[in-house]
C-alpha cells in the first residue's frame, strides 16, 4: 500500500506538468498580441519629424485642444475635429459621436496616425483618427503626475 500512495503523487505531479507545458504555448500565443497594441505616450514632435514611422500605427499624444469645429460624415453621423498643440507642434485630430472635448482642454487622444490622406482635392497631413478621447481634468488625480 505505501507504494501505491507513492505512486499517485508523482502521477498527479507528472499530469500537471504535462497540460502547464500544453498551455504554455497558448499562454505566449495569447500574449504577444496584447504586447503588440501596448501603445506609450509619444511626444508630438516624434510623430511629426519621423511620420513615416507611425503611418497606419496605433499612438498615444497629449496636447491642448483649439480650433473645435463639428460635422457630420458622409452617413450623416455627427463628428468633430480639432487641432491637438504643444509647445513643439501641431496634430489634426478627427473623431466620430458627441463631442467631449472643449476649447483648452488638455487631453490624452488615442488613435490611428496617418502621415497624410486625400479628400477630395485636399490632403490632409499629420491627423490622427481618435479611438479614445481623455480630458486630463477627468482622469484620477492619483493616477495623474
Amino acid at each position: 500500500m505505501a507504494r501505491l500512495s507513492n505512486i499517485q503523487p508523482s502521477l498527479h505531479h507528472h499530469r500537471t506538468v504535462r497540460v502547464l507545458i500544453l498551455l504554455l504555448p497558448l499562454l505566449t500565443f495569447i500574449s504577444v498580441p496584447l504586447l503588440g497594441h501596448a501603445s506609450s505616450l509619444l511626444e508630438i514632435t516624434e510623430l511629426l519629424n519621423h511620420p513615416e514611422q507611425y503611418d497606419h500605427q496605433e499612438v498615444v499624444v497629449t496636447g491642448q485642444v483649439t480650433n473645435v469645429q463639428l460635422a457630420t460624415n458622409r452617413q450623416g453621423q455627427p463628428a468633430y475635429g480639432f487641432l491637438l498643440k504643444d509647445p513643439a507642434g501641431t496634430l489634426k485630430i478627427i473623431s466620430l459621436g458627441q463631442i467631449e472635448v472643449r476649447e483648452g482642454d488638455q487631453v490624452i487622444v488615442e488613435g490611428v496616425f496617418s502621415r497624410l490622406r486625400q479628400a477630395g482635392r485636399t490632403i490632409i497631413y499629420n491627423e490622427i483618427k481618435a479611438l479614445s478621447i481623455k480630458p486630463m481634468n477627468r482622469l484620477n488625480p492619483d493616477l495623474v503626475g
